[in-house]
């Protein structure tokens, strides 16, 4: 099968009953009869936090604002009638509504938009997208592994790019469009003390001092990924304490790997991660990787670094 990856946003909203807002998919979409959390794929170079308002408002009729991040999933949907097995990087939002009237999707990859309850939920007679089954505490029921499988009458390919991360050059010529997801830590060990990676020469922000982190790998989860590239770049174990942030950065202008042009967008999920037994850092990756150095620094010393906008904005959280 063909692998592609899809980045997606959704949120989590409740009445003051604490029932949770909800959409069934429809005939069109990947998931007949299934319910979800309202959401859908980020457009490029789209904030993620603004998806979520817009697909709340396509699918729902209801107008949210953003309250908090949830948290950060990774799953894998097999569609053999494409050929395509895509893997979902599912960006989850608390929302509140601040007005609308619920209504169901017109003509969209979902029917049905309703306020249930979790004790509706678990009675296991709804089918539920395993994803947000597991955040709402609640069983995805039987029948959800069979809709997964169902071929749908108009699949929806909303978002979707290629394991490498490319969609097709456009008629007019534009650079590819480059999207890529990525998790980074704000590593600190019981001392205080920041752990920082300096960026190799030939790698876009060479010379400053980077958060430990990367791209995440196909099927991957996102924290198994965070505590991998910490060992790769750091040689350090960590736990992962708390998610802190979604960010997200286009440059419409980028140089690919090759020297070419590309249109990047870059969705980054930052976590607060903790190093109980902190050594001397190393890097471990092959020679010729993106991290020419690793080093712990305390934070008056990180804040004088030359560093990057990532590395800026999750330093704040410290103070």
């Amino acid at each position: 099968m063909e692998k592609r990856r899809r980045i997606a946003a959704y949120g989590v909203a409740t009445d003051a009953d604490g029932r949770v807002l909800l959409v069934r998919s429809s005939l069109r979409s990947n998931t007949p009869g299934v319910w979800s959390l309202p959401g859908g794929g980020i457009e490029h170079g789209e904030d993620p936090a603004d998806a979520v308002v817009r697909e709340v408002a396509e699918e729902t009729g209801l107008a949210v604002r953003v309250t908090g991040v949830r948290g950060v999933v990774a799953d894998i949907t097999e569609m053999p009638w494409r050929d395509v097995a895509v893997h979902h990087d599912r960006i989850v939002y608390d929302v509140a509504v601040v007005g609308g009237e619920l209504r169901a999707e017109p003509d969209g990859t979902s029917d049905v938009a309703a306020w249930l309850s979790l004790a509706e939920l678990s009675t296991g007679q709804q089918p539920v997208m395993p994803f947000a089954a597991e955040l709402l505490g609640v069983p995805r029921a039987a029948a959800t592994s069979d809709a997964l499988g169902t071929r749908p009458a108009v699949p929806d390919t909303a978002g979707e790019l290629s394991e490498a991360g490319v969609a097709a050059v456009d008629a007019e010529g534009r650079p590819e469009q480059v999207r890529r997801f990525a998790v980074y830590g704000l590593v600190t060990d019981p001392a205080g003390r920041v752990l920082l990676t300096l960026i190799a020469p030939g790698y876009p922000g060479a010379g400053r001092w980077h958060l430990p982190g990367g791209g995440t790998d196909y099927g991957e989860q996102p924290v198994a990924a965070l505590l991998r590239e910490l060992a790769e770049e750091t040689d350090q174990v960590g736990r992962v304490v708390a998610l802190l942030a979604v960010m997200h950065r286009r440059n419409p202008a980028a140089l690919g790997p090759e020297g070419h042009p590309i249109d990047w967008h870059g969705v980054r999920a930052i976590y607060r991660v903790m190093v109980d037994t902190p050594t001397e850092a190393r890097v471990t990756e092959a020679a010729g990787g993106s991290t020419a150095q690793a080093r712990w620094f305390p934070p008056a010393e990180a804040l004088s670094l030359p560093r990057t906008d990532v590395t800026s904005a999750a330093l704040r959280h410290l103070r």
